[in-house]
């Protein structure tokens, strides 16, 4: 979708919420300086990243939910892309360099229940409302982000190209 974007990066120390930064370097295993408290469930190289959409965002704060771009723990807000098509097994370029690949939707969990109305962090599952769920993505091609770099949706011959012809 043209004009699709970064929205937000973000990153923690340690759990959520995760603060906005201006750029960071994406390497296999997320970005450098975050941090996951529980890396049984969180992080890795097939959770390398979290992403979640900025109108998705909107939505829930239309609902009442206090929800902001980050509190839930995604690395990447992105905006402009259908979010419906970034589904597991969905390759998206992000900035110049950065590739990467949708391995799972996300299972919400209690330490995000200060993002919603009535403490419930159910309105981001996959399961109960497809679409509305954060994704977690693994890293094929490394390199460095910024706010407002592009986002684009690959095709399947783009995303089958060799890295070097990307």
């Amino acid at each position: 979708m043209p004009g699709a974007r970064i929205a937000q990066i973000s990153r923690s120390g340690g759990g959520v919420p995760k603060r906005a930064i201006a750029s960071a370097r994406v390497t296999a295993l997320g970005l450098d300086g975050d941090v996951q408290r529980n890396r049984k469930l969180h992080g890795g190289p097939e959770r390398a990243l979290c992403l979640f959409s900025l109108e998705r965002i909107r939505a829930l704060q239309a609902e009442g939910h206090p929800i902001q771009p980050g509190s839930i723990g995604e690395n990447l807000t992105l905006e402009g892309l259908d979010w419906s098509r970034v589904t597991p097994g969905t390759s998206l370029r992000l900035g110049a360099e950065v590739v990467i690949q949708i391995t799972a939707y996300t299972a919400p969990c209690t330490n995000i229940t200060g993002s919603f109305r009535d403490r419930d962090y159910s309105r981001v599952s996959q399961r109960l409302h497809p679409d509305d769920s954060r994704v977690y993505a693994r890293v094929l091609r490394g390199g460095e982000l910024a706010t407002g770099d592009p986002a684009q949706i690959l095709s399947v011959a783009d995303a089958a190209a060799p890295i070097e012809a990307r």
